[in-house]
Parts: C-alpha cells; sequence; structure tokens
C-alpha cells in the first residue's frame, strides 16, 4: 500500500516536566503525517471536506519505545495499511535522529458524510488516488 515519510522537530511546548514528549503530541503528529500523505496523493484533507465528507478516529493504538525529546528530529513512516470501506487504517513508524524506533502506532478512522452524520463508502476519488500510488 502506500507509504509517505514524514519529519517533524519536537518543539518545546510539546515536552512535559521530565523533557520528554508528551504522549498526547503523538497523536498531533501522526494526523499530521497522514494529511501529509493525502496531500501527497492528491487529495487534500480540506477537498475531502469540501466534497462533504468527513473522517473521524474510530481507534488508535500506541506502542511507546523510547521517548522523544527536545528539539529532536523526529522521522514518521506512515503506510496506508488497509482500505475496507468505510474504514482505513493506517500504520504508524517513528524514528529518532540516531533512526531508532520509538514508537510504533495504528489508527482507524470511517468516512462520514457532513450533512448527515452517518457512515459512507469511501469516496471514488480517494480510492483512485489510492490504486494510483499503488
Amino acid at each position: 500500500m502506500c507509504e509517505y515519510e514524514f519529519s517533524v522537530r519536537v518543539r518545546y511546548s510539546e515536552t512535559d516536566v521530565m523533557g520528554y514528549v508528551h504522549h498526547s503530541n503523538y497523536a498531533r503528529y501522526y494526523e499530521t503525517a497522514r494529511w501529509e500523505l493525502f496531500r501527497k496523493l492528491g487529495v487534500p484533507y480540506k477537498h475531502i471536506e469540501d466534497e462533504g465528507y468527513m473522517l473521524p478516529v474510530v481507534s488508535m493504538n500506541f506502542k511507546f519505545i523510547k521517548a522523544a525529546v527536545y528539539d529532536e528530529l523526529l522521522v514518521i513512516k506512515t503506510k496506508i495499511k488497509c482500505v475496507n470501506s468505510p474504514r482505513i487504517t493506517f500504520s504508524y513508524r517513528m524514528y529518532n535522529e540516531q533512526h531508532e524506533i520509538i514508537n510504533k502506532a495504528e489508527v482507524n478512522l470511517a468516512f462520514v458524510d457532513k450533512k448527515t452524520r452517518t457512515i459512507c463508502t469511501i469516496p471514488f476519488f480517494v480510492k483512485d488516488a489510492i490504486a494510483n500510488a499503488v
């Protein structure tokens, strides 16, 4: 399936009193990496919303292996693991500057119609973009 590599530098405000990235920031990092993958596919999230769809998170699973610290450059490898309408599953691997894996994650989202707020099938333009990238 599709893969994308995204880098982010840890900001001071993202760390806790111990000097480590606070766990809540991992969801933000992964969300940004996910939308950059969609942008690479030619379907920015804004376009998805403009077409009448939303993608709420259904589940998240993180495995914390090592801590990330202030000013460290992190590399996130994002992969579309499974497309099973209406759900789409992303897997993530996060690496530190020493190229050590520090976090693994899997996030499931579901396509929802913005007007009716009901689950719907994956829009054709998203399916096509994913299929053309493989």
